[in-house]
């Protein structure tokens, strides 16, 4: 008898980015800094969480 797969999700919750650690940042005013692309990425994750939350209402905050 097959082993029945795990079914994946098609509409998964979006996932916040990683924060960079403070070490992360060698204050040489990089172009982009290590926090200039994180700040990008989590105003993205917030972009999409908040379409995601839109489609799925019942889901917590």
């Amino acid at each position: 008898m097959p082993i029945p797969l795990p079914r994946l999700d098609p509409d998964p919750r979006p996932q916040p980015p990683e924060a960079p650690l403070p070490s992360d940042c060698c204050d040489s005013g990089c172009d982009p800094c290590v926090n200039d692309t994180y700040a990008e990425a989590l105003a993205h994750y917030r972009q999409t969480l908040a379409a995601w939350l839109a489609r799925h209402p019942d889901a917590h905050p």
